[in-house]
């Protein structure tokens, strides 16, 4: 679809009533010969300069003897309202990224202010990251819903799609929960904590 195409649909989309999709996108991993000559370490810095809040992502365990499975997310967004879908993307070298797939399903927990400290220890590979940590199960899917976050976003896996070295997780909402309070989010901004 040309851009005439998209910008019909666009146009379509912003007028009442039904939403047509989109044709699906070619879904391919980066060529060698199409990277931008642009620096890691260069695009690194300027991008932190987007600050972004922080979310620790899990899943139950698939058998009886199994641990639940979760990571730090600081790439998570809202998707869609009509259905309501979320978005996170995860390094395609992540170790515990395959038993959240295998769950099929997770729970994303909006950190605040106060919860660097269970953000780091969600950021550490080869560790017990439930050691110590209050949770209780989410009402759908029952993925660890950690205790004192700000929200948290209960979904079923709707779609996955490669993004070069990441995965780009579609999820869809099946339930979800803000407790009142007032702290702020926890940040991440230029490599550190807000």
């Amino acid at each position: 679809m040309g851009h005439a195409g998209m910008a019909a649909a666009a146009v379509r989309y912003l007028r009442a009533g039904p939403v047509e999709p989109l044709p699906r996108p070619e879904l391919r991993c980066v060529r060698e010969d199409e990277r931008a000559p642009v620096d890691q370490g260069e695009f690194r810095r300027v991008l932190g300069n987007f600050a972004s809040g922080v979310t620790v992502v899990t899943a139950p365990g698939t058998t009886p003897d199994d641990t639940p499975a979760g990571f730090a997310c600081q790439s998570f967004s809202s998707l869609s309202l009509d259905p309501p879908l979320i978005a996170f993307m995860v390094g395609r070298t992540s170790t515990t990224w395959p038993r959240i797939a295998r769950a099929g399903v997770f729970c994303v927990n909006v950190l605040g202010a106060s919860q660097g400290a269970l953000c780091r220890a969600f950021a550490r590979s080869g560790t017990d990251k439930f050691a110590g940590v209050e949770y209780d199960a989410s009402p759908v899917s029952s993925s660890p819903r950690l205790a004192g976050t700000l929200a948290w976003i209960d979904c079923a896996i709707h779609a996955v799609h490669t993004g070069g070295d990441h995965l780009i997780v579609v999820g869809r909402v099946d339930a979800l929960g803000a407790p009142d309070g007032d702290e702020p989010p926890l940040l991440f901004h230029r490599g550190r904590f807000l």
